[in-house]
């Protein structure tokens, strides 16, 4: 059968118009999978605390502080991001495992003890800190110096704190537990002698301590309490984003930039951390 010069012009006009939306097609899908992926670098989302100075904190003008934020920095550099390209995001500790299975940030680094109950929801990397529950108090008092001497004094924490609660159950228990709603107000507090000490991470404590504001009026007792091993959240079987913040983590350790950022963070308070942990998750 003959088939006229037209006909065939035609037929070949349609034939390329098919493809050329065939391959558009494809690029626009390949492009949606890569973003999806992680594939496409335009920014990675971490979560950090906004509230806890020396750690991670949001300044009223918008910039964010803190030895956390500068491990998330660090990190998130040798995944191929510049600091430019970083969104952080408040995690505040009772969303950490619903912003990571949400998907909502790649990874966190807020204060994450790891434990095996919250290793049921996400997996973490690191640890990247060691950090011991311990006692602030006014840099003049020198009425403690253990646990026990908190017996017949004023005890603070904020509320729902299983700090003040190990205390005063097994350390202090005629320890007067006062809990208010922010570490902020334990610190007022402790400033004016309304209670004697207040109780937590003393990670968060000498950040607190090292704040300009507060620079000589507390000092950290030195105790520790308890073992809280800082991990990095991420999302349950990513195991290659694991490995690669592992590698991170170590770098950031061998270069001396992990206690670069310690020193400079929480350093003000005179605060003698443990040497950086050596790295059990994912091992």
């Amino acid at each position: 059968m003959k088939i006229s010069k037209a006909a065939a012009a035609a037929a070949v006009a349609v034939a390329l118009s098919l493809t050329a939306t065939a391959c558009g097609g494809s690029k626009q899908d390949a492009a949606s999978d890569a973003g999806a992926s992680g594939g496409a670098k335009d920014k990675i989302v971490v979560g950090i605390k906004y509230d806890q100075p020396g750690l991670g904190l949001k300044t009223p003008d918008g910039k964010y502080t803190g030895f956390d934020v500068d491990v998330a920095t660090y990190v998130a550099k040798e995944l191929g991001y510049q600091p430019n390209q970083i969104e952080f995001k408040q995690a505040v500790s009772a969303e950490r495992e619903n912003l990571i299975k949400n998907g909502d940030v790649k990874f966190i680094v807020a204060t994450y003890s790891i434990n095996d109950k919250r290793k049921e929801q996400v997996d973490f990397a690191g640890p990247y800190f060691l950090a011991h529950q311990d006692l602030l108090v006014r840099a003049d008092d020198t009425s403690i110096t253990k646990a026990e001497d908190l017996n017949k004094k004023k005890l603070c924490s904020v509320t729902g704190s299983t700090s003040a609660q190990n205390v005063k159950t097994k350390l202090a228990p005629e320890a007067d537990l006062l809990e208010l709603g922010g570490y902020s107000e334990c610190l007022t507090g402790l400033e004016n002698k309304k209670v004697d000490a207040l109780t937590t991470d003393n990670s968060i404590l000498a950040g607190y301590a090292a704040q300009e504001k507060n620079k000589g009026k507390f000092k950290l007792a030195g105790l520790s309490l308890s073992n809280e091993n800082y991990g990095i959240g991420l999302k349950k079987g990513d195991k290659e984003l694991q490995t690669k913040i592992n590698a991170a983590l170590k770098k950031m350790v061998e270069d001396g930039s992990w206690q670069k950022a310690v020193d400079a963070n929480l350093g003000p308070a005179n605060f003698k951390s443990e040497p950086a942990p050596q790295i059990t998750e994912g091992s």
